[in-house]
């Protein structure tokens, strides 16, 4: 049973590391982005309030966000523990989040923070290279095509898509550090922050999880 936290920044592997925590420990992965889009599919009462706001091109309050997330952890799949992604994302999210679990008996087991360097995390970010005529996606340093600037599968033009440039890439790792770093301060001290190494390799990565969490 794990109640936790996965932090790191753009390009850091949190959804390849979700994968194998949700493998080994059984728990649900809860991806805030997720429970938002299911929540305005479904349009339920939450869903229609997040809807308004997003509709407004504003951002969605903290307290909203708070209600969406809280409301996830009530279902029953979340009775053994969790896997929280995107949530909390501010200091007063995540003093609300303590508050509700303490009202239902329950803490956090650890918060893990995946630290990736920023020219690591620039190397990922601005690597991705996608086919013009199929949409395959590849990577020049972790899946690199066969031949440079040609689709494995089609033959098509390899091309990088505006959200991956360095610009964009180097903005996105600004404000995750601007948004992230008080609630990176919050955890350690309240004692339950563990600083994994992202850049140890996806074994090397997840090793020093699952020592943080215990077997």
């Amino acid at each position: 049973m794990i109640r936790t936290i996965l932090l790191g920044p753009p390009g850091a592997g949190k959804g390849t590391q979700a994968v194998k925590i949700v493998g080994k420990y059984k728990v649900p992965h809860i991806s805030t982005g997720d429970i938002f889009r299911e929540n305005i599919k479904k349009g339920t009462e939450l869903g229609k309030k997040a809807q308004e706001y997003i509709s407004r091109g504003e951002l969605v309050p903290d307290d909203l966000v708070c209600d969406i997330a809280t409301d996830r952890l009530l279902k029953d799949d979340c009775k053994d523990g969790f896997l929280l992604d995107g949530f909390p994302r501010t200091v007063y999210q995540a003093e609300k989040l303590d508050e509700f679990l303490s009202e239902h008996g329950q803490k956090l087991d650890k918060v893990l923070n995946l630290n990736v360097g920023e020219s690591e995390l620039m190397k990922r970010l601005t690597g991705r290279r996608v086919c013009r005529a199929c949409g395959a996606s590849f990577h020049i340093v972790s899946i690199p095509p066969k031949k440079d600037g040609i689709c494995d599968n089609c033959g098509g033009e390899l091309f990088q898509r505006p959200d991956d440039n360095e610009e964009t890439a180097r903005n996105r790792i600004e404000v995750y550090r601007k948004e992230t770093l008080p609630l990176v301060e919050y955890y350690r001290k309240a004692g339950n922050l563990a600083d994994i190494d992202g850049g140890a390799g996806l074994d090397g990565t997840f090793k020093e999880i699952v020592s943080a969490l215990g077997e």
